[in-house]
């Protein structure tokens, strides 16, 4: 089988941590890598956002990856980009045209509307992965939402038009089904975890002195809810903050967000207990999970939240907000805590209560470990992946045979 992964915007080779470069680009990467371990000649399509990029880059036997010229070759973010899709549109249907995929795997709303005119005519069945929707984030984010006008009616289109939608967790299949989709049309394929990279065993980072530890995997954006971890951390003394991402250490003065978060932990009185390490390679990130206490993913929403994941894989126990993907992935009181969102009080009050039971968090991380290693290692995903690519395959070719007869 030959399968065009798209992400416009979500490089696989992208160095993470960055505003748009996170969740996205690790699944894409990754599921990339497990298809092609499992015999799918796979090319990931991006766009170029670098003058120095080679068109064609081949990170295995069977997987390369595609800078597709569309726009200026530079960083742009993704809230900007929609007047450069007819041009990703056009060179990706330059590429099918000489030789067409078996599916194509859209993956975020632009990527989907780039892959539908692109593939138009051509027959090719195309599966699409939101990783997020327009409408939850409005509902979250209201005014300071920066998503493109139309993105929402877009969405709609784009789950009516392909093949099959595959959400990430049972609250974006019913936002779809809200939204106007077909539900017999949707699956839920949540994304995977590295177990080699993510597990119990491995190095850790250096803990500071007398202090317990909650750990932080994000982009610094304000959605993710870190500057409610920093104002919860007055209420949980002997403890330190320690948070990966964004840009790399040296550039975090030049970071808004950043900025914003320093000045909230000075005015908290915990600046001296919050600690940013900027953007860390992935073996740190592990590192960095091991030596916590508790990792803590506490988004107003979130699609499915692989930090949280990628701790249990490594047995940890994990605080959580109640939202998205993070109820399907996180089982509350079993492998870590639910907290409703933006409620620093109630984030404080969780952190005391499980930082005073270790044999609860012990338990915690134990059944977490067990939980990824049985679910969501990314060679099973890769399986449901594939089963749903073969049955939209399938779909066209019965589609196809009515037609003719």
């Amino acid at each position: 089988m030959k399968v065009a992964l798209v992400s416009e915007h979500a490089s696989p080779l992208a160095s993470l941590g960055g505003v748009d470069a996170g969740g996205q680009n690790v699944f894409v990467a990754d599921l990339a890598r497990a298809l092609a371990m499992r015999g799918v000649d796979v090319t990931v399509y991006t766009r170029r956002d670098g003058a120095a990029l080679r068109s064609r880059v081949a990170v295995g036997s069977r997987l390369e990856v595609v800078h597709v010229p569309a726009g200026p070759p530079e960083p742009i973010p993704k809230d900007e980009l929609p007047p450069h899709m007819p041009a990703f549109a056009r060179a990706l249907r330059r590429h099918w045209i000489r030789q067409a995929p078996d599916v194509v795997h859209a993956h975020f709303w632009m990527s989907g509307m780039a892959s539908i005119g692109a593939a138009s005519g051509l027959d090719i069945p195309i599966a699409q992965t939101f990783h997020a929707l327009g409408v939850v984030k409005r509902r979250q984010q209201g005014a300071r939402d920066t998503s493109p006008d139309g993105r929402v009616a877009d969405e709609l289109r784009i789950a009516l038009a392909v093949d099959r939608v595959l959400a990430t967790s049972t609250d974006e299949a019913f936002e779809l089904a809200r939204l106007g989709a077909d539900r017999r049309r949707v699956s839920v394929v949540p994304p995977g975890v590295d177990l080699d990279v993510f597990r119990p065993a491995g190095p850790t980072l250096p803990r500071s002195s007398g202090l317990r530890r909650v750990g932080v995997v994000s982009r610094l954006v304000e959605r993710k809810g870190i500057g409610d971890l920093v104002t919860a951390l007055a209420g949980v003394p002997g403890c330190e903050l320690v948070v990966a991402g964004g840009p790399e250490r040296a550039r975090l003065d030049g970071d808004l967000e950043y900025r914003r978060l320093r000045q909230l932990a000075e005015g908290a009185g915990v600046a001296a207990r919050v600690r940013f390490l900027g953007g860390v390679p992935r073996d740190q990130v592990a590192a960095l999970i091991r030596s916590s206490d508790v990792v803590a993913c506490v988004p107003w929403y979130e699609p499915f939240g692989m930090t949280a994941l990628e701790a249990m894989a490594c047995g940890v126990p994990v605080l959580t907000t109640a939202v998205g993907g993070l109820v399907d992935t996180v089982l509350d009181g079993v492998t870590g805590v639910h907290v409703p969102a933006r409620r620093s009080d109630a984030i404080a009050q969780a952190l005391r209560d499980l930082l005073s039971r270790p044999r609860l968090m012990a338990a915690m991380g134990q059944a977490g470990a067990e939980r990824a290693r049985a679910r969501y290692g990314w060679d099973a995903v890769a399986g449901r992946t594939l089963a749903a690519y073969s049955r939209i395959a399938e779909g066209r070719r019965g589609t196809r045979a009515a037609k003719e007869g």
